[in-house]
């Protein structure tokens, strides 16, 4: 699936009933236009990352990327990268993105949730991430999974502060 109708960007309008089965499961090189596509509905240059640095993301052995999916659409992804080879191997979310008509289901949740279990599956005992501070979406997200702020990045995204957000792992 590539999540793509007709060849076209993600539906702007979700069915305004909740969906009955959101599918959540691993990439595939082949939803890498319609992942993309969320990727630029979410953000705005320069917070948005490039094709090339998306491709290298979910490309990384030791990474995971999950999607979400409404039929064909795909409405929202996580990708979480973790170290090689650390013996308190740590695990980071590089990006958590809901389709903005599709926010408020709780797809970022079981995105996140699903993230942690392969951070937990790799090894990892602890998953970090950024968050802008102006985000309070996500930080309340963040905060209701177990995630604190361990600080403050004035100059992370593109010279615009970031917390940085931490939980530690359970077995």
């Amino acid at each position: 699936m590539s999540g793509l109708p007709s060849g076209g960007p993600p539906r702007l309008t979700p069915d305004p009933r909740p969906p009955l089965f959101m599918l959540y499961r691993l990439y595939q090189p082949e939803d890498f236009p319609a992942l993309y596509a969320v990727e630029e509905l979410c953000f705005d240059p320069p917070w948005r990352f490039s094709r090339s640095y998306m491709r290298k993301i979910v490309r990384n052995p030791r990474s995971a990327t999950w999607i979400a999916e409404d039929g064909a659409d795909l409405v929202g992804l996580v990708v979480i990268q973790w170290s090689a080879g650390q013996e308190d191997l740590a695990a980071y979310i590089e990006t958590i993105e809901v389709h903005p008509a599709w926010r408020g289901r709780g797809i970022g949740s079981e995105l996140l949730r699903r993230a942690e279990k392969s951070a937990r599956a790799a090894g990892a005992c602890a998953i970090g991430l950024h968050v802008r501070v102006e985000n309070a979406t996500a930080i309340r997200l963040y905060e209701s999974h177990g995630y604190t702020c361990r600080g403050r990045e004035e100059y992370y995204y593109a010279r615009q502060p970031a917390f940085l957000y931490a939980k530690l792992l359970k077995p």
